[in-house]
């Protein structure tokens, strides 16, 4: 994919709004950012009707649209070049964090993913520093929606609605669409980082796309895959990978179908696809809460290294 120019995250950011309890873009900021006419994103976005359902895309009401009109003086507002009279002739359409994603697929251009990438990213960090600055939370509330109820939700709430793994409380069981790889890659990234010593991925099918997520585990943290012997992975890729990020050690055992992630061998997550692969169909991610599993997988691990050896 070609390195694209896209707007920035300040630019972003002044297009993202709280409606309903979520972040939301208007569909003439993103038609704007993915650099389309309004009534061609729109007329995809028809076109794939079914992959948009009411808490992916939203037509907004006229209090709503009026509400932001009179509280925002921003580009955002801009009449959508498809009434040359001036003004809209209906009222806009909104998308959350799922739909933006499902656009990248739907309108299938370079600029389309790399700006819904970008816009993932945006929201992440403002959704993490509001979760750090709870007057942040309120102030926007009531100034955007006056929503006073949000405002005494607690973190369990405050996680349903923003829908993503930067939340403070970590659901057991998480399931990802076709076409959220950003979601998938930022789930695999977060479980990773929260190693302190050690983490083992048993996956028969791995490449260097697997170690890009392990790559981001903490300085300091041994890092063990148990995969096939046909694994994708050269001695040429583990040995530059343990040149910046140490310590990786590959080994084979063809015992285990399924996927698991264990972190300092007391947290176990399984998982419905190869690492590599998350986020390219749909999958889920269930969290082993009974540690005796987890002990009996590792045992079974020890097992498999002496024999082989």
């Amino acid at each position: 994919m070609e390195n694209i120019e896209v707007a920035g995250d300040t630019v972003i950011r002044q297009m993202v709004y709280i409606i309903r309890g979520q972040q939301v873009m208007l569909d003439s900021d993103l038609a704007s950012l993915y650099q389309v006419e309004t009534r061609i994103l729109n007329q995809a976005v028809k076109r794939n009707i079914m992959r948009f359902p009411e808490n992916f895309r939203f037509q907004l009401t006229k209090e709503e649209y009026e509400n932001l009109k009179s509280q925002f003086v921003i580009s955002s507002f801009h009449e959508a070049p498809d009434d040359s009279h001036g003004g809209r002739r209906t009222l806009p359409y909104v998308f959350n964090e799922q739909g933006i994603a499902m656009l990248s697929a739907v309108l299938r251009s370079d600029v389309a993913i790399q700006v819904s990438i970008r816009i993932m990213e945006t929201f992440v960090e403002m959704r993490r520093y509001m979760a750090n600055n709870t007057v942040m939370i309120n102030r926007l509330n009531e100034m955007e929606l006056r929503q006073t109820e949000f405002q005494r939700k607690t973190d369990e709430q405050f996680e349903r609605i923003f829908q993503y793994i930067a939340d403070r409380k970590e659901s057991a069981q998480k399931i990802f669409f076709e076409g959220q790889i950003y979601d998938a890659f930022s789930l695999m990234v977060h479980i990773v980082r929260q190693a302190e010593n050690n983490l083992v991925l048993i996956d028969n099918y791995v490449d260097v796309d697997t170690l890009n997520i392990l790559s981001k585990k903490k300085k300091g943290v041994s890092a063990f895959i148990y995969t096939g012997k046909n694994t994708r992975l050269s001695d040429r890729d583990i040995k530059k990978f343990n040149q910046q990020y140490p310590v990786l050690e590959v080994r084979h055992t063809g015992v285990f179908h399924d996927r698991f992630l264990i972190i300092d061998k007391k947290i176990a997550y399984h998982i419905g696809a190869s690492v590599k692969d998350a986020g390219k169909k749909c999958f889920a991610v269930n969290r082993l809460e009974d540690t005796r599993i987890i002990k009996d997988i590792m045992q079974r691990l020890e097992l498999e290294a002496e024999i082989m050896a």
